[in-house]
């Protein structure tokens, strides 16, 4: 906080400082409710993988790095799409050296895409600059998300016209449906594997979700790879099971000692 604002709204009225028992009860107590949040987001989770799909019958086309492309080619083959909307575009504020301030931030908050690719889901902005503007963007901020060019009612269609949002597409051969859309603050969390993975119609595929018959599940932890290695190694590690066998026992003993001390 800078002097100026700190001065403005007088002294901060900090939390009392307490003994380390006290604090870790404190801990504890605010554990018991973080957990419940845990517990309540994994349930509207699968409440989102539950919701209704929209059919897209409407052929839309995106200009990529290598000329145009269909909705069915952001795929890139896999059977999940993420579509962000980023504001890089003549009257933006930041243009043409940069894309939006919020969308730049979202940006720069975007994990490594492999493990995402591993759940079989891909993730790629959408603009409406041209794609040698987009190239140059990217190149200078880092940024290595396939980026592709709106060049039709792709935005309006899809509630994404004004401001910015994540659309959420499955793909089921030929047919594509929409199955989610979120926007506004619900969006300005998302980066993370989870976070993605959490608005996909296949969720986490992971046992432990709460999931329709028939999605693809696999147990925890045991999918995780460096994301140089997802295709030097096919299938799981048995020193990496071993691991995370462990690792399990240990959080499922260190639940049950929280659980008996509060």
């Amino acid at each position: 906080m800078n002097k100026s604002a700190e001065n403005s709204q007088g002294a901060m009225q900090t939390p009392p400082v307490v003994s380390p028992a006290a604090w870790e009860q404190a801990r504890l107590q605010m554990l018991v409710k973080e957990k419940a949040q845990v517990r309540a987001r994994d349930a509207l989770a699968a409440e989102r993988r539950r919701m209704p799909w929209m059919a897209v019958e409407k052929p839309y086309v995106f200009e990529g790095p290598n000329g145009k492309v269909s909705l069915r080619d952001l795929f890139e083959g896999r059977r999940q799409l993420i579509v962000y909307r980023a504001f890089f575009e003549p009257g933006v504020f930041g243009w043409p050296d940069h894309a939006c301030r919020g969308c730049s931030l979202g940006a720069d908050q975007v994990s490594h895409l492999s493990h995402l690719n591993q759940r079989d889901t891909t993730l790629v902005y959408a603009s409406r600059a041209p794609q040698a503007d987009i190239v140059r963007l990217k190149e200078r901020m880092g940024w290595e998300m396939p980026w592709y060019t709106i060049t039709d009612s792709f935005d309006a269609d899809f509630g994404v016209a004004e401001w910015h949002g994540h659309n959420v597409f499955f793909r089921d051969g030929d047919r594509i449906f929409r199955t989610y859309f979120v926007n506004s603050r619900g969006d300005e969390a998302f980066g993370t594997v989870w976070s993605y993975l959490d608005i996909t119609p296949l969720g986490r595929q992971e046992v432990w979700e709460d999931s329709p018959a028939g999605y693809p599940q696999t147990p925890p932890y045991k999918w995780w790879n460096w994301h140089d290695n997802y295709d030097a190694e096919a299938t799981t590690n048995a020193k990496w099971d071993q691991v995370t066998d462990a690792g399990v026992k240990a959080f499922r003993k260190a639940a049950e000692e929280e659980r008996k001390a509060t």
